[in-house]
């Protein structure tokens, strides 16, 4: 209560000039979700959200992963996907997942990590198969993922197996996702071995770098959810009706890794654009600032 009224005194008093409170540090001192009826409210990287509900620290499929980052809050439909998939995870052969980073309790931008995660619509799935599903809080924050992708991000390492293949053709294949974010080592392993049956999963299969020990799912605005923005362009529109698989073999074998001769330079970078952490609430939807002081 305390905290609320302090959040919600800096918010409204008039700020000097300079000195306009960062927005991850107004959400990042939340530590409860507010209790306002679910709502993604902005974009993925742009947004807060409002009645987020927390994924138990420990399931009988799952476990969250660094408890003391507080970021295993997500929108309803967010908590019962990582449900579904965990129990997915123990049909293939896993004793369930590891769960990483969702949102905080109010959404927003991070005091550290992710650009996006903002609205309780994206999370992180370590690829460690668990050995074992009663970890400590203290475990749980030495323990660490496995990387799936080589070092010269060219092919797969022996931690990858089919069973992480199955795993994110579940995820992918489910209605709710959007989108799936992996190495692109991962991906290209992916194609390897696709046939036109496997085009309406595998195009939502997008190679993302950073993605090496975890992949990381993004859901669709919920149905009736009017204050989420729709990410665009859509999965569908990058892959324009294909699996995604050859402009990824092109473009990451050839084009990323072994840039071709007489290779233009890049351009001189322009005006160097802000990121999440210095975003204020003036960079927000107005509804955020709503979400800051709702009990």
């Amino acid at each position: 209560m305390i905290r609320s009224f302090l959040i919600a005194a800096l918010l409204w008093l008039p700020a000097a000039a300079g000195a306009e409170q960062l927005a991850n540090k107004l959400f990042g001192a939340h530590r409860a979700a507010s209790l306002q009826d679910p709502m993604p409210i902005g974009s993925y990287a742009r947004g807060c959200a409002a009645g987020l509900v927390e994924l138990p620290e420990t399931g009988p499929s799952w476990q969250a992963m660094r408890l003391s980052r507080n970021r295993n809050w997500g929108q309803p439909v967010m908590i019962d996907f990582l449900v579904d998939l965990s129990r997915t995870a123990q049909q293939i052969g896993w004793a369930g997942l590891y769960i990483g980073d969702i949102s905080q309790p109010r959404g927003g931008p991070m005091t550290s990590g992710h650009a996006s995660h903002q609205i309780g619509l994206d999370a992180d799935i370590w690829q460690l198969p668990p050995q074992r599903l009663n970890l400590s809080r203290a475990e749980r924050e030495k323990i660490s993922s496995i990387p799936v992708r080589s070092a010269d991000q060219r092919s797969v390492t022996a931690n990858w197996t089919r069973r992480h293949h199955a795993l994110m053709r579940a995820a992918a294949s489910d209605p709710r996702v959007d989108r799936v974010f992996v190495a692109a080592a991962v991906k290209i392993e992916m194609c390897k071995t696709a046939t036109k049956d496997d085009t309406k999963w595998l195009q939502k299969i997008r190679p993302v770098a950073g993605h090496d020990t975890h992949f990381h799912v993004r859901l669709k605005c919920p149905k009736g959810a009017r204050l989420c923005e729709t990410q665009s362009p859509t999965v569908s529109e990058l892959s324009k009706g294909g699996n995604g698989c050859d402009d990824t073999l092109m473009w990451w074998v050839t084009d990323y890794l072994n840039p071709p001769k007489g290779t233009k330079k890049p351009k001189e970078p322009g005006p160097r654009k802000r990121g999440p952490r210095e975003y204020t609430m003036a960079d927000l939807p107005r509804q955020c600032k709503d979400v800051l002081v709702a009990r």
